[in-house]
Order: structure tokens, then sequence, then C-alpha cells
């Protein structure tokens, strides 16, 4: 169990870092709904999470497993397309980064925060999180580390929650710390969504780039 966690921590972490929820969260906490937005999006960013990551663990887990020293040419297959998708998606990234003094824009939908309610925050949150290009590779990539572990179910359960506890913490934090200090957090909250907004391209090219690599060289390793 101890190696699928150490298989599932940087893509974890790749969906942590995520600029777009952590700022969709922000902005969120900063409007007039704040409470119930906010708390409705981190319900549907988890529960997102953790469909994609279970789901992709099903599917790899039916796939033939050998000795852990059997080269596993479709589980490789499947590490070196997931790779290749996130080296993609990471030129997309640094190809759409801003110039320097220039304001990125955000997602249109962004500009309807403040009116919107709890039901569709938390379907957004599902959404960004079960549906993002960049997070759907990312969720599959942990199950696919998962299930081809062949873990049993009991510790399969327990990585696929760890998983889903360090991917969803940038979002539940920034909630939770606002939940519990509203008046103190709003300050250091705007100062972190500027910062994000102005990053994000650089942020997720980088660490798509290295998650990318990883993948393709795990993938090398199971022919």
């Amino acid at each position: 169990m101890g190696s699928a966690i150490g298989d599932i921590l940087p893509l974890a972490v790749g969906i942590a870092i995520s600029p777009i929820p952590i700022i969709a969260a922000i902005l969120m906490l900063l409007s007039p709904r704040a409470r119930s937005t906010s708390v409705g999006f981190l319900g549907g960013w988890v529960l997102g999470i953790a469909v994609a990551a279970t789901a992709f663990t099903l599917l790899s887990a039916v796939l033939p497993q050998g000795d852990a020293d059997d080269p596993k040419p479709i589980t490789a297959v499947m590490q070196l397309v997931l790779g290749a998708g996130l080296l993609f998606l990471a030129l997309r990234q640094w190809r759409g980064r801003p110039a320097p003094g220039v304001e990125p824009p955000l997602p249109k939908w962004m500009a309807g925060i403040d009116a919107m309610t709890a039901g569709r925050a938390l379907g957004l949150g599902f959404l960004l999180a079960a549906v993002n290009p960049k997070n759907l590779l990312l969720g599959a990539g942990a199950g696919l580390a998962i299930g081809s572990a062949a873990l049993g179910a009991g510790p399969s359960a327990v990585v696929l929650l760890v998983f889903t506890l360090i991917a969803a913490a940038s979002v539940a934090v920034p909630v939770i710390a606002y939940l519990a200090a509203s008046e103190r957090m709003a300050a250091p909250l705007e100062r972190l969504r500027g910062w994000l907004v102005h990053n994000n391209a650089t942020v997720m090219a980088v660490l798509l780039l290295v998650i990318g690599v990883v993948l393709i060289g795990k993938g090398v390793g199971n022919f």
C-alpha cells in the first residue's frame, strides 16, 4: 500500500495545486452567499475527485495482473497515453500564459459567482473535479496506479481516501479557514486570488510537465 500511496501523491498534488478551483472558491468566499456556496463547491469538488479516481480504479483493476516483475504492456500504454496528454496540456498552458503586465482573462462563468446558489456551486465543483481534462487525466493516473497495484478492497479504499484528501486540501483549507475566521481571512484570500490569477498558466505548465514525464517514465518501465 505504501508504494501505491507514493505513486498517487504527485497526482493528488497536481489536482490540489490547480489554481482555477482555488480562485473559484475564493470568489465564493468573497461573495454575498459565502458560506452556502463555498460549502457546496467544496462538497462537489470532493465528490468529483472521489468519483473519478474510484471509477478508474475499478476499471484498471480488471486489467490482467501478473507478478510484480512481469511486464504490464496494457498498463504501460495507458500510462504513456496519460503522460502524453499531460505534456500536451502543459504546452497549451505555457503558450497561453499572459505577457508581462497583461491582466489574464478568467473563465466567463466566474462572473456569475455572486449570484450562484449552493446547488449550482456543488455542480460546478463536481464538473471542475471530474470532467476538467487535466483533473480527469490526473484522476485516471491515480486510479490506474491503485487498480494495477492489486491491493484488495480495504487498502485500495484507504489509498483512494488519501488521494481525495490531498487533492481536495487546497480548496478545503481556505473554505474552512474562512468559516472559522471570516473577517481576518478576507484580505489574505484576496491577495492569494490575485497571485493565482497572474501565475495560473505558469504554475500549471510546470506541474503538468513534471507529472507527465513521471507517468511516461513509469510507462516505459512497465514494458
